[in-house]
């Protein structure tokens, strides 16, 4: 099966908020096999829209990452982030060896 990346880039205004959104979102994805590869670190915008946190999770597959979203823990925790952030979530596979 193949890997997927959910790769997320945001923009946080609400950090209370959105500190309860990354209690709740780092278990449910951890869950779902999730790993986290890269979490708010440094990084250079070259193209588009810069938005200050990056996050790269691997997933075990394209559908563990969507069933992990639609899950009720990460809904849950994504009340919180909701009004606390400017988000763009996607998942890709990862290309297989």
């Amino acid at each position: 099966m193949t890997t997927a990346l959910w790769i997320a880039h945001v923009e946080v205004s609400d950090a209370e908020a959105y500190g309860k959104y990354a209690a709740g979102a780092g278990p449910a994805i951890a869950a779902h096999g999730g790993v986290f590869l890269a979490r708010g670190g440094r990084y250079v915008q070259l193209e588009g829209r810069d938005r200050a946190r990056n996050v790269v999770a691997r997933f075990p597959s394209l559908e563990a990452a969507v069933a992990c979203y639609n899950s009720p823990a990460y809904q849950a925790a994504l009340a919180h982030a909701k009004g606390a952030s400017v988000r763009d979530l996607m998942v890709v596979e990862e290309i297989g060896e």
